[in-house]
C-alpha cells in the first residue's frame, strides 16, 4: 500500500521508491513492483540508457486503488487518537 500511495504523486525510479519507502530491501522492492504490475496496478518503463534505469508509475486502474488507500490512510490518521485512548482505557466489564 505504501508503494501505491508513494507512485500517487509521481513517476519514480527505483532508487526514488527505495528511498521514500525506506526499511525495505531491493528484493523485496523489486518483488512487490514485479507483483503490482503483473496485477495491472503499475507501470513499468525501461530506458536503454547508460547506466540505464527504469521508471515506474501507477496505470489508470492503480490510480483507482491509489485514491481509496489514500482515503484509508486519511480516515486512519483522523482517528488515531480515539483508537489511543480506547487502548489506554481500562475494559469495561459486562
Amino acid at each position: 500500500m505504501l508503494l501505491i500511495i508513494v507512485l500517487m504523486g509521481d513517476v519514480r525510479r527505483f532508487s526514488e521508491l527505495r528511498r521514500m519507502v525506506g526499511g525495505v530491501s531491493e528484493k523485496m522492492l523489486s518483488q512487490t513492483l514485479k507483483r503490482l504490475e503483473a496485477h495491472g496496478l503499475v507501470h513499468r518503463k525501461s530506458y536503454e540508457t547508460v547506466p540505464p534505469h527504469t521508471e515506474y508509475s501507477l496505470t489508470p486502474l492503480g490510480r483507482t486503488v491509489g485514491e481509496r488507500v489514500e482515503a484509508l490512510a486519511d480516515c486512519i490518521n483522523t482517528i488515531i487518537p480515539d483508537i489511543m485512548e480506547t487502548r489506554q482505557s481500562p475494559p469495561s466489564s459486562q
